[in-house]
C-alpha cells in the first residue's frame, strides 16, 4: 500500500476559502441558478441506485458501520431496478431466488424462478423490514461526479424535479448494474422501417398492447425471447421465435426437492443450508460444463430432444454451435417453452432476414413469416454507473481505458465501488461479495487514519499485462459493450472475477494492500457519528 502525502492546514485553509466564498456568493449575489450544498446533502457514503445491488449494499453498510451516515440515488420513481423497469409478459429472473435473493433476508418461497412483480415485492419488503426504504431519494437522477483530491470528497450533480443539486459524499457506491435503461442494442434489421404493423422493444413494453389473436415474431433466442413465447402463446394466435443462432436451454422444475427439511431444521439454518446448495450446485454444474464440454452438450441435447414435439427438430434450432457457458445459458421453470411448442400455438425459426416487409419478415430461405406485432428481443446495451460522467479533479475518467481492482474498484479513481455480479452466477453473489469488502475497506481505513484509497497502476506494470475479459462470455451484447467496461488482465490485482466463494474470501481476509495508494487525512467520515 502506498502513501501519499497530506498536510492537514493546508486542506482546512482550503475548506475554510471554499465555503467562505460560497457564503459570500450566495449572501452578495444570490446565485440562483448555482448549485447549492446544504449539511443534509452530505453523507459519508452515498449508493447509487436503489435495486437489488443498492438495497443489498445498504444492508451491509447498516449493519457493519453502524453510525456511518447514507442515502440512495434513486433515478426512478421507485425501487426494484430491473424489476421496476422491465414490464413485459412473464419477466422472470434466469437465476434462482435461492441465491438470486439476499442472505440476509432469504428467499422463503418454493419456487427457485420468480416473475419480475414477486421479486420488486421482495425487494421491496426487504428495504422496508429493515428501514432501508427511509433513505431512498427518488426522482434523484445521477448527473456527474467529481472527486475533489483537495478536499478528498465526491461532488455529486444530482437532477430532481426540473432542477440540479450537489450531493456531497467520502465514498460512492454505484449499484446501478450493467445495463442502458433508457437506449437498447439496435438490431440491424434490413427492412424494418417498412413494417406496417407495430415494432415493440421488450425493454419499453407499452402497458396497452394488445396481442390476443395476433401473429407475433419474436426476433432473438436469450433469455427474453425464452420468456416472452409461452406468455404471449397463450393468448396469440401464434407466436414464432426467429432466430440467427439457437442458445442452450435447460428444463428444471420450478420448486424445491427439499421443503421437508423446513419441519426438520430451524429456519436459519435451513435457509443457509438450502442456499449454499444452490451456490454449490450451479458452481459444480458450470465447472462441469466448462471440462468436459462435449459430455454437457450431449446431456442438455437429451434434455431437450425429449421435450420437442416431432415436427420441430433439434438441430438446427436447438442446437448451439458454441459450448455450454461460452454464452449465457436459459433456464425454462418447468419446460414452459416446449409446452407451447407442443400444444402447436407456437413455433421456432433458424435463419437470417433477407427483408421486412409491411406484413411480416421474408427469410433468406425464402420462407415469409406473417405478423401483426414484431418483438425485437435483440438485447441490452451495456453502461457502467448509469451513464453518468466521471471525473478526478475536473479530469473526465474514461471507464474503458481503466482496470478493474479486485473487481470492485476502478484505476485512478478515488473512494468509489463498482457493483458488478457474475455471469455465471446469480448477480447478488457478487454484489454481496463487493458490498462486504467496500465495508471491510472503510473499517480498515478508519481504523489507519486514512480518508482516501486509490488503485493506482505502475507503469512498468501496465507494459506486462495481458488483457483479459471483464465478464467471461461471448455473447454479441458483450462484446460490442467492451469499449465501455473496465478493463481486467492477466494477473494481480486486476483480474476478472471468478466465483463468490473466491470474492468473499477476499473480501473478509483478502491482501488490500497491492495497488492501493492510499491518503492520511482528519477523518473519514463527513458527518459526526450517529447514535
Amino acid at each position: 500500500m502506498k502513501f501519499v502525502s497530506f498536510d492537514p492546514l493546508s486542506w482546512n485553509l482550503k475548506k475554510i476559502r471554499s465555503d467562505l466564498a460560497r457564503h459570500l456568493g450566495l449572501a452578495l449575489f444570490g446565485y440562483k441558478n448555482e448549485i447549492i450544498m446544504d449539511e443534509t446533502k452530505q453523507f459519508d457514503i452515498v449508493i447509487v441506485g436503489a435495486g437489488i445491488s443498492g438495497i443489498n449494499a445498504a444492508y451491509r453498510v447498516q449493519d457493519q458501520l453502524p453510525g456511518y451516515s447514507y442515502t440512495i440515488l434513486e433515478a426512478r420513481n421507485d425501487l426494484g431496478g430491473t424489476w421496476d423497469l422491465f414490464k413485459y409478459p412473464g419477466i422472470r429472473s434466469d437465476s434462482d431466488l435461492f441465491t438470486f435473493g439476499f442472505q440476509f433476508n432469504p428467499w422463503s418461497r418454493d419456487n427457485p424462478i420468480a416473475e419480475g412483480s414477486a421479486i420488486k415485492e421482495y425487494v421491496r419488503e426487504t428495504a422496508t423490514k429493515h428501514g432501508i426504504d427511509k433513505h431512498i431519494l427518488y426522482n434523484h437522477r445521477l448527473s456527474s461526479a467529481d472527486w475533489s483530491s483537495d478536499e478528498n470528497t465526491w461532488s455529486l450533480v444530482v437532477d430532481h424535479n426540473d432542477s440540479q443539486h450537489t450531493y456531497t459524499a467520502r465514498y460512492v457506491i454505484f449499484g446501478t448494474g450493467y445495463y442502458n435503461y433508457q437506449d437498447p442494442l439496435k438490431a440491424d434489421i434490413p427492412g424494418l422501417h417498412a413494417f406496417q404493423g407495430q415494432i415493440v422493444h421488450p425493454q419499453f413494453w407499452p402497458d396497452d398492447l394488445q396481442y390476443k389473436d395476433k401473429k407475433i415474431v419474436i426476433i432473438g433466442s436469450g433469455a427474453t425471447a425464452v420468456t416472452l413465447l409461452p406468455n404471449l402463446a397463450d393468448h396469440a394466435a401464434r407466436v414464432t421465435m426467429l432466430q440467427r443462432s439457437p442458445t442452450y436451454i435447460l428444463s428444471l422444475p420450478n420448486r424445491t426437492n427439499s421443503r421437508w427439511l423446513s419441519y426438520l431444521l430451524p429456519n436459519a439454518l435451513y435457509c443457509r443450508l438450502q442456499r449454499l446448495v444452490w451456490i454449490y450446485t450451479n458452481r459444480i454444474f458450470f465447472l462441469f460444463c466448462q471440462h468436459f464440454p462435449n459430455l454437457s452438450r450431449w446431456l442438455l441435447k437429451l434434455n431437450v430432444r425429449k421435450q420437442l414435439p416431432s415436427h420441430i427438430p433439434y438441430d438446427p434450432h436447438f442446437k448451439p454451435k458454441y459450448n455450454p457457458w461460452e454464452q449465457r445459458l436459459c433456464v425454462c421453470p418447468d419446460g414452459d417453452l416446449f409446452r407451447s411448442l407442443r400444444q402447436g400455438k407456437a413455433d421456432v425459426k433458424t435463419d437470417t432476414i433477407r427483408e421486412v416487409t409491411k406484413n411480416g419478415i421474408i427469410l433468406n430461405s425464402g420462407e415469409e413469416l406473417e405478423a401483426d406485432i414484431i418483438i425485437t428481443a435483440t438485447g441490452l446495451r451495456l453502461q457502467i454507473a448509469g451513464g453518468s460522467a466521471l471525473s478526478v479533479d475536473g479530469k473526465k475518467i474514461d471507464i474503458g481505458e481503466k482496470y478493474l481492482w479486485n473487481g470492485v474498484m476502478l484505476q485512478d479513481m478515488p473512494n468509489a465501488a463498482f457493483v458488478i455480479g457474475y455471469t455465471n452466477a446469480s448477480w447478488t453473489l457478487g454484489a454481496d461479495a463487493t458490498a462486504q469488502f467496500v465495508c471491510r475497506l472503510l473499517k480498515e481505513m478508519e481504523s489507519r487514519k486514512l480518508i482516501a484509497a486509490v488503485p493506482r497502476l505502475k507503469e512498468k506494470e501496465a507494459a506486462t499485462l495481458q488483457d483479459r475479459r471483464l465478464l467471461n462470455i461471448k455473447s454479441t451484447y458483450i462484446s460490442v459493450a467492451e469499449r465501455v467496461l473496465p478493463k481486467a488482465a492477466d494477473r494481480g490485482p486486476w483480474q476478472p472475477r471468478d466465483h463468490y466463494l473466491k470474492d468473499l474470501k477476499f473480501a473478509q481476509g483478502g491482501d488490500i494492500d497491492a495497488g492501493l495508494e492510499v491518503v492520511p487525512g482528519p477523518s473519514l467520515r463527513l458527518r459526526p457519528k450517529m447514535l
